[in-house]
């Protein structure tokens, strides 16, 4: 790939490891809550049935079909339902304690920083392309020192619509006053990242660490972000 292209980065499974912060952060809730107590299962079904849950409303969320305010709460209303727990008030504080919690987390990607210097190295200007929260996602960057790797932190409530909906990468690629031509975008998700990117002429790059199946036929793949170092 030609020398100073633009980069854009998911954030959340791409570079911020999602899963291991969230699981912190949710095991840490279930016992400050003691939820055990109050009916909930055992802390490693609780932690896999919500998950499922959270996708599953992630992707309503990211058609328009729940709004942000609904997703933070919906998640653990219905994760306690399964349990027979219906008890709303719980179901707020679970809610705020999780989004007061979670984003000062700090793992990261295997390879994270490593990549991200040999980048910067190479003068790439870097930037972050994110459908997450807009105030959980700029303390993340900062609470995880990726913060200063990166030119512009473009969430989609910054640019008004969400990954895969191209205007969200022509307005992440006109922040960033970058040619879409010149621009590359690095994630996780195939469908909301990669094909999103491509649909719209960026340099598309699958990040895929558990060498899912599928046939898209794609420009770039790599298994390992330190496999990014071969690209650019």
């Amino acid at each position: 790939m030609a020398q100073h292209k633009h980069i854009f980065f998911d954030l959340d499974h791409t570079l911020w490891d999602f899963e291991a912060n969230s699981r912190e952060a949710l095991s840490e809730i279930y016992e400050a809550f003691q939820l055990s107590a109050k009916g909930v299962g055992e802390l490693d079904d609780y932690l896999e049935r919500y998950r499922a849950i959270n996708d599953e409303c992630w992707g309503q969320y990211r058609i328009g079909n729940m709004p942000k305010e609904v997703l933070r709460t919906e998640r653990f209303r219905r994760t306690l339902k399964v349990y027979g727990v219906e008890d709303q008030e719980l179901v707020e504080k679970l809610a705020s304690e999780y989004i007061r919690i979670s984003p000062f987390k700090t793992n990261l990607i295997d390879g994270t920083i490593e990549v991200l210097e040999y980048l910067k190295a190479k003068d790439y200007p870097l930037h972050i392309l994110t459908n997450g929260f807009e105030e959980v996602q700029h303390i993340k960057m900062d609470r995880s020192g990726l913060k200063p790797y990166f030119e512009n932190v473009i969430t989609s409530e910054q640019v008004g619509v969400r990954k895969p909906d191209e205007r969200a990468f022509l307005e992440a690629v006109s922040i960033a006053q970058a040619e879409k031509e010149r621009a590359a975008m690095i994630g996780d998700n195939l469908e909301v990242d990669v094909l999103g990117a491509k649909r719209v002429g960026i340099k598309e790059v699958f990040f895929n660490p558990y060498k899912v199946d599928h046939n898209e036929d794609i420009l770039h793949e790599v298994h390992h972000l330190t496999e990014l170092k071969n690209l650019f």
